[in-house]
């Protein structure tokens, strides 16, 4: 897999290094509202310019940003500055930067006025606003910030654990996780979630199947007009994208783990199924024919 260029992405948020926890406090907008013309009432008189300048003081020292108190700007994560990746870990991350904005190149072409979403590196722990996570938890996307998580640690695991190594197998993988926003911006993952606890766990399992399998295709897709606008790609490539659907199968991960398939527990679909769905998506470049909810053959 080659770049025919090496434009890369704004939208990409390097967490590496950074602490994860709870913000310290902040205050929400409707009291900040509140609280700023009493701040300003304060600077109309000495007495209230000491106080201020002392609250000021305090905050400076501690390291809180002022504006940031009143305006309830808090930041849960803390970058730390001197974090510096190896230099294939380095690497790895300027190859993410540079599949994203690939993404943006053919997402744009596609959906009229497409929102891009951030991709966010982090190291073992992260916080979004679908809650804390950890490099265990694998990349995901989080549709309350149009944000993709990854730590790139997975990229090792993957190729070590799964047995799915390549570079174009890694592009796979955020491709997809692009396809669970493609799926957030059409509605399709609330409509989804909406059915939680009104119907089957086993039946909503189905409904997750065909949600993953979907976010395959746009993944597929994505490969399919890239290959024209921006990729060099051989047959190899191709074999390690199809290769990486099948290693994070549903039925093979149960089968390594427990020795045993339990099909109404997939969630995210067969290893047959994830390359079929790729593959389809990769060889038609069309968004139409992904409707993997009204398929009759997964």
């Amino acid at each position: 897999m080659k770049w025919r260029t090496k434009r890369t992405s704004s939208n990409v948020d390097d967490r590496r290094g950074a602490s994860s926890g709870r913000s310290s406090g902040g205050l929400s907008g409707g009291f900040a509202k509140l609280l700023i013309p009493l701040v300003l009432k304060l600077i109309t008189t000495k007495k209230g310019l000491i106080i201020l300048a002392v609250g000021i003081g305090i905050m400076y020292f501690t390291g809180n940003n002022p504006l940031n108190f009143l305006t309830g700007n808090t930041n849960n994560q803390t970058q730390n500055t001197t974090y510096k990746g190896t230099a294939k870990e380095n690497e790895l991350a300027e190859f993410s930067n540079q599949v994203l904005r690939s993404t943006e190149d053919v997402w744009n072409q596609i959906i009229p006025n497409y929102k891009e979403p951030t991709l966010v590196l982090f190291t073992n722990t992260v916080s979004s606003a679908c809650g804390a996570a950890s490099s265990a938890t694998g990349p995901f996307y989080c549709p309350g910030d149009d944000k993709l998580y990854i730590d790139l640690s997975f990229f090792e695991e993957m190729a070590r654990k799964l047995n799915a190594p390549g570079d174009f197998a890694q592009a796979y993988v955020i491709a997809h996780e692009v396809g669970h926003h493609i799926q957030n911006l059409t509605g399709m993952s609330r409509k989804v979630q909406s059915q939680r606890g009104r119907i089957s766990k086993t039946e909503y399992n189905k409904l997750s199947v065909m949600l993953e399998l979907q976010a395959d295709f746009y993944a597929g897709v994505w490969a399919h007009h890239a290959k024209f606008d921006n990729l060099i790609l051989d047959d190899s490539d191709l074999r390690e994208a199809l290769n990486a659907a099948n290693a994070i199968g549903d039925d093979r991960l149960q089968k390594q783990s427990t020795g045993r398939v339990v099909p109404d527990s997939f969630t995210h679909g067969t290893s047959a199924q994830r390359m079929r769905w790729f593959k389809k998506g990769f060889e038609t470049g069309d968004v139409n024919q992904g409707d993997t909810f009204n398929a009759r053959i997964l």
